[in-house]
C-alpha cells in the first residue's frame, strides 16, 4: 500500500532520514532505539518552549495551552482505540511503567503478580521491586526461546484465580516479535477476570497498530521518542478501574487526577502532531471517514511495508543474498516468523557482533549491538550468546536501503 511514490513523501516528513548531522550520509536501522523524528515534531517543540505562560491562568494564553492540551488527549485516545479511561504524560515510558504497575500492586492485596521472561526490564524491574516490598509473589511465564516471544497458551498455564497483577510486553525491542495482545489478555481474564493488567507498548507503537478496545487491558505505555516524537516525556493510559485504586494525589487536588505539576504542553502537542502523521497516512492509502478509521488503515500500511523490508532483509532482493543465505548467521526468533514486526537480530559464527556493527557503521549503515546484559540477557543467555546485532527498521525505509545493508553484510563475511 505505500507505493515508491508516496515512500518518497513519507521520508521528506521525517528529520535527517538519510543523513546524520554528525556522521553525513547513512541509513538509519537504529530504529528500536529511537525512531526518526518528525519535522512537525520538531518546530512544534520549539513553539510551545518558547511560550512563558503557565496553564490554568486567567488569561488567553493559558486557556489556549489548557485547548491544545485537551485536543491532544482526543486525538491521543482515537490513536489508542478506545472511548474511556485518560490519556497522560510522565517523566518517561519506564517511569510511567513503574508508576502504573506502583498504583497496581500496592492497590490489591495477596495473591500473583505475573509476568514474562520475555519483558523488558522496566516492568519486571518494578514488579520485582513491589515484591520484594509488600512480600508479594512475583511469577513469570516463560517465552518461548525459538520464537521471541511468550504466547498466550503459556500464560493460560501460569495464571491462578488469584493473580491480581499481569504485566505484558507488546513487542520486545531485541527479538522484534509482537505478542499477541488480546489473546493473552483473553487467557489471563478467563482465569482472573478481575486482574489488572499493565503492558508495555514502548516497540510496539511505531509498528502497526494499538487497539485497547480489543486488548482489554487496564494501562497502556509508550515512549513517543520510538513513535516519531521527542525524548524527554511518556504517554500512558490507563483505565476508569485502575484509576479508582487512587494513584498518589495532591492532598486538597483534584480527584482521578494522574498528572503532577504544570504539565509540559509541547509534550502533549507533539504526541498530536504523531497522531495528526497516522492520520495523514492513512488518508494516503485508504478512504477511511474517521480518524480512528485513518489510523487503523495507515497501521495496516505500515505493518504490510515493514514485512516487505524484513522479508527482503531475510530471504534478499535483486541479486544480493539475504542473512539467511550468508553463511555462520543465526536469525533470532527464526527466519520465518510471522510475529516479527520490523526488526532483524542475528549473530554471525564467524565474526563478532560488535564488529559487525562498528564495520556496517564505517559503511553509513546505523546499527546496534545488543549485549547479554540487564537489557537482553533474558533473551541472549538461553541462547549461549554473548552479544548480537539488531538491524530495526520502520516504514520510511526502503529496500534500496536494505539492498545497501546486505551488500555491505556480503562484504564484512567476506573479509
Amino acid at each position: 500500500m505505500i507505493t515508491p511514490d508516496l515512500l518518497e513523501t513519507i521520508r521528506s516528513k521525517f528529520a535527517h532520514v538519510d543523513s546524520c548531522p554528525f556522521q553525513g550520509p547513512r541509513v538509519f536501522f537504529e530504529n528500536a532505539g529511537g525512531a526518526l523524528t518528525l519535522k512537525s515534531a520538531v518546530e512544534t517543540s520549539a513553539k510551545f518552549a518558547a511560550i512563558p505562560d503557565n496553564q490554568g491562568r486567567a488569561n488567553p494564553a493559558a486557556q489556549a495551552l489548557m485547548d491544545v492540551i485537551a485536543e491532544a488527549k482526543v486525538a491521543a485516545i482515537d490513536w489508542f482505540g478506545v472511548d474511556h479511561g485518560q490519556v497522560f504524560v510522565g517523566e518517561s515510558g519506564t517511569e510511567l511503567l513503574f508508576r502504573l504497575i506502583r498504583t497496581a500492586v500496592t492497590g490489591t492485596e495477596g495473591g500473583v503478580l505475573l509476568g514474562s521472561t520475555v519483558e523488558h526490564p522496566a516492568s519486571r524491574s518494578a514488579m520485582d521491586h513491589w515484591a520484594k516490598k509488600l512480600g508479594r509473589d512475583y511469577r513469570l511465564v516463560p517465552h518461548d526461546d525459538a520464537q521471541g516471544l511468550v504466547t498466550a497458551e503459556a500464560y493460560a498455564e501460569a495464571v491462578t484465580p488469584d493473580t491480581k497483577v499481569a504485566t505484558i510486553l507488546h513487542t520486545s525491542p531485541v527479538t522484534g516479535m509482537g505478542m499477541d495482545l488480546p489473546a493473552i489478555t483473553k487467557a489471563i481474564r478467563a482465569v482472573a477476570p478481575e486482574c489488572f493488567i499493565i503492558v508495555d507498548g514502548i516497540q510496539h507503537a511505531s509498528h502497526g497498530l494499538v487497539d485497547l478496545t480489543a486488548a482489554d487491558v487496564d494501562g497502556y505505555v509508550v515512549s513517543p521518542y520510538k513513535v516519531f516524537s521527542r525524548h524527554g516525556y511518556g504517554v500512558a493510559w490507563v483505565s476508569d478501574r485502575l484509576t479508582a485504586l487512587g494513584p498518589e494525589q495532591l492532598l486538597g487536588g483534584p480527584e482521578a487526577n494522574w498528572e503532577f505539576g504544570t504539565r509540559d504542553t509541547g509534550a502533549y502537542a507533539t504526541f498530536r502532531d504523531v497522531v495528526d502523521y497516522f492520520d495523514w497516512l492513512g488518508a494516503e492509502v485508504s478512504d477511511a471517514d474517521s480518524r480512528r478509521g485513518r489510523i487503523e488503515a495507515a497501521g495496516a500500511a505500515i505493518n504490510a511495508h515493514e514485512k516487505t523490508l524484513t522479508d527482503a532483509m531475510l530471504n534478499g532482493t535483486g541479486n544480493l543474498k539475504g542473512l539467511t543465505e550468508m553463511a555462520g548467521i543465526y536469525v533470532v526468533g527464526g527466519a520465518d516468523n510471522p510475529a516479527r514486526e520490523g526488526l532483524v537480530c542475528f549473530w554471525s559464527d564467524d565474526v563478532a557482533a560488535a564488529d559487525i556493527v562498528e564495520a556496517l557503521n564505517k559503511e553509513g549503515i546505523r546499527t546496534h549491538v545488543r549485549k547479554a546484559d540487564h537489557y537482553s540477557g533474558n533473551i541472549l543467555d538461553p541462547l549461549g550468546q554473548g552479544a548480537a546485532v539488531r538491524v530495526s527498521m520502520c516504514h520510511y525505509n526502503s529496500e534500496t536501503e536494505v539492498a545497501r545493508f546486505l551488500s555491505v553484510m556480503a562484504d564484512i563475511l567476506d573479509r
